[in-house]
């Protein structure tokens, strides 16, 4: 896959991600776009150390898809948290 669909699956999986977590509404379509890929190359590598496979190689593949989203939420919740705790309560 070549940067283009990259840039692509990361934009389209950080949108998603945002409308699962709550508070992230504020990030902008660039810190979208890198929390997607951020998420895509996580997801693929917790799959690959899982054994479930090479998830991240088709840009058309489901299991891509679901890589790069599960990935992207467990990085936006994660900031979430972190964003919460450093205003001395949870984000809702």
């Amino acid at each position: 896959m070549g940067i283009i669909g990259w840039i692509v699956l990361g934009l389209l999986a950080g949108i998603v991600a945002k409308k699962i977590v709550p508070g992230g509404e504020s990030l902008g379509v660039i810190m979208t776009t890198i929390l997607g890929i951020g998420g895509a190359m996580l997801g693929g590598l917790l799959a690959w150390a899982l054994g479930v496979g090479d998830p991240i190689d088709e840009f058309f593949d489901l299991s891509t898809w679901a890589a790069a989203i599960i990935g992207a939420v467990a990085i936006l919740w994660v900031a979430s948290m972190l964003a919460g705790r450093r205003r001395g309560g949870v984000l809702t």
